[in-house]
C-alpha cells in the first residue's frame, strides 16, 4: 500500500512484510492486530509470521550483502544521512505514531521517543571515522562487516531502538532483519516505507512482523544470521543466547535493569529527589533505564519521602493525546496486573507506601512510591516495569555503593552530591554501564550497555559500530625483505 504521512487515523493494515525491496505476502494467515492502549481501540494490524518469512527475510540480506558491504563507506553514509533526514521530516507523524502505539503522551513521545532517536542515529553517523583501518608496524588492521544482522526490539522505545541496531549496523556494512514487537510493529512498517524511498538498495533492509516465539525464535536460531542484536527481558535474552550459540551466532543482549539513583548526604536533596522521581516516570516508568531506587541518607528519608509524595502527586496521569497528561497507559492488562502483583507483594513483605494510589480503569497506573524497602524484597531486586520507585537508606557512601551493586543488574544509575569529585568517586565504584553525574544529560555518543543480567556489548556512539564488525588483520612483507616467522 502507498504511505500516506498526512493521514491522521493511523489505520494501517499490512499482510506483507518488506523483504528484498518488495512487500511480500505472509506465509500465514495469521494477523497480530495493533491496539491503542489509552483506550483499547485497534489501530491496525500485521502478519504474524512464520519461520519461512524469517528465512526469506535472511535470504535476502544474505543476497544483499557482498554488495552493501563492497559500498565505498561514503556512499553508505549518504544513503544513510538520506533516509534520516526523511525520517527527520515526517517526526511529527511519527510522535503521533509511536504516541499510539506505546501510550506515551504526545510531547514526551515527540521530543524523546522520536527526538532522541534521531539524536542517536546522528550520533553514530558522526563516529564513522571509527571504521577507518589501522596499522601496527607491518599489518593492518580492517573493520569487516559482522554480516547478516537481525534486530529484534521491544514495543518500549520502539523507535529509538530500532535506528540504534539498524543504523550502526548498516553503517558497518552489514545487512539488516528487523523484528519488531507484535505489539508495537506500526514504526517499523514506517521505516520499510521510508526506506523504499531512500537510497538504500534492495534487501539492505529487510522488516518481518511476528511474534518471538515465532519468527523471532526462528531468526534467532538459523545458520543463515551472523549476528542478533536483542534488546528485551533477562528470560528472553537468555533464550536468544541459547539458540545462537548453536550455530556460534554473535550476540548483544540489552536486558533488563533495577537501577539506583545515589543520594549522598551533602546533595542538593530537593533537586536529587525532584529529578530522579521525574526520570523514573518517564514512559509510565516503562524503561530499562529507570531509576527505580532511591537510596538515601538515612537520617533525611522521612524528608525524602515528604519530597517524593509531593512529586508523585504532581503527575496528570491520562489520555496520551492531552496536552495536560504527563503519564500515559501502560502497554497492556497483563502489564498492569504484573504491576499491581508486584506492589501487592511488596506490602506484603513490609514496604510501606507514602502516596495513596488511586485505582484507575483500564490500563491507567498511578505512580507510587514505597519506603521502608529493604534489599532483599521485590521492590528492591526486580524489574517492574511500571511508575514504581523504592526507597532505600544507606549509612554512607560504602553502604551505598553495596545497596546499589545488591542486584544481578547493572545497566544505569545516578550519584548526587555537592562535590562532583566524590559523586564521581562513588560512582566509579558501582557496577553499571553508565551513572549520571548530579544530573547529567544523556550522552547518544557514549556506549549504552550493561553489566552482568543486564546485557552484552554496548551500543551507542563509535562503541555501536565497533559491535558491528569484525577484525582482520592484513600483515604485509617488513621493508627489506626480511621474511617473518609465522606464527604456529
Amino acid at each position: 500500500m502507498p504511505f500516506e504521512p498526512t493521514r491522521t487515523d493511523f489505520c494501517f493494515d499490512y499482510r506483507e512484510h518488506w523483504i528484498g525491496g518488495a512487500w511480500i505476502p505472509s506465509v500465514g494467515p495469521d494477523i497480530d492486530p495493533v491496539h491503542n492502549p489509552a483506550d483499547c481501540s485497534i489501530i491496525g494490524s500485521v502478519p504474524r509470521g512464520a519461520a519461512a518469512d524469517a528465512e526469506a527475510a535472511l535470504a535476502a540480506a544474505a543476497a544483499a550483502l557482498p554488495g552493501w558491504g563492497a559500498t565505498p563507506r561514503e556512499h553508505r553514509l549518504t544513503a544513510l544521512r538520506g533516509w534520516l533526514t526523511m525520517i527527520e521530516a515526517d517526526a511529527g507523524f511519527l510522535g503521533e505514531l509511536i504516541s499510539r502505539e506505546v501510550g506515551t503522551p504526545r510531547t514526551a513521545s515527540r521530543n524523546v521517543q522520536v527526538g532522541l532517536a534521531i539524536d542517536i542515529a546522528e550520533a553514530c553517523l558522526d563516529a564513522a571515522a571509527v571504521l577507518d583501518d589501522e596499522r601496527y608496524g607491518n599489518s593492518i588492521v580492517r573493520k569487516v562487516p559482522a554480516g547478516v544482522v537481525v534486530a529484534i526490539t521491544p514495543w518500549n522505545v520502539p523507535l529509538i531502538l530500532a535506528l540504534q541496531k539498524v543504523v550502526p549496523a548498516l553503517l558497518a556494512g552489514c545487512t539488516v532483519v528487523l523484528k519488531p514487537s507484535e505489539l508495537t510493529p506500526l514504526h517499523a512498517a514506517y521505516l520499510a516505507h521510508s526506506a523504499e524511498r531512500s537510497e538504500l538498495p534492495s534487501g539492505v533492509l529487510n522488516v518481518v512482523f511476528g511474534d518471538g516465539p515465532g519468527v523471532g525464535a526462528a531468526l534467532a536460531s538459523s545458520r543463515a544470521a551472523d549476528l542478533i542484536s536483542f534488546t528485551g527481558s533477562v528470560r528472553a535474552g537468555r533464550a536468544v543466547a541459547t539458540a545462537a550459540a548453536m550455530n556460534f551466532s554473535r550476540v548483544h543482549l540489552e536486558l533488563g535493569g533495577k537501577s539506583a539513583s545515589i543520594i549522598l548526604e551533602d546533595a542538593d536533596l530537593e533537586q536529587a529527589v525532584a529529578a530522579s522521581i521525574d526520570q523514573a516516570m518517564f514512559n509510565s516508568g516503562q524503561a530499562c533505564l529507570q531509576w527505580s531506587r532511591l537510596i538515601v541518607p538515612r537520617a533525611v528519608v522521612r524528608e525524602v519521602e515528604e519530597l517524593a509524595r509531593m512529586m508523585a502527586a504532581k503527575y496528570v496521569v491520562g489520555d496520551p493525546a492531552a496536552p495536560e497528561t504527563d503519564l500515559g497507559p501502560l502497554i497492556s492488562a497483563s502489564a498492569k496486573a504484573r504491576v499491581v502483583r508486584a506492589c501487592e507483594l511488596g506490602v506484603a513483605r513490609g514496604a510501606r507506601p507514602v502516596v495513596t494510589r488511586p485505582e484507575m480503569d483500564g490500563l491507567y497506573f498511578a505512580p507510587i512510591v514505597f519506603s521502608d524497602v529493604t534489599e532483599e524484597m521485590n521492590l528492591a531486586q526486580e524489574e517492574i516495569f511500571g511508575p514504581v520507585v523504592s526507597i532505600m537508606t544507606h549509612d554512607g557512601d560504602d553502604d551505598a555503593v553495596r545497596l546499589a551493586n545488591s542486584t544481578r543488574y547493572g545497566l544505569h544509575g545516578a550519584v548526587w552530591s555537592g562535590h562532583e569529585e566524590r559523586a564521581g568517586a562513588v560512582a566509579r565504584r558501582v557496577r553499571a554501564g553508565q551513572l549520571e553525574i548530579n544530573g547529567a544529560p544523556f550522552n547518544p555518543a557514549a556506549p549504552f550497555g550493561g553489566f552482568r543480567h543486564s546485557g552484552i556489548g554496548r551500543e551507542c556512539g563509535a562503541a555501536g559500530i565497533d559491535a558491528f564488525c569484525e577484525l582482520q588483520a592484513l600483515h604485509y612483507p617488513l621493508a627489506g625483505g626480511r621474511a617473518v616467522r609465522a606464527r604456529a
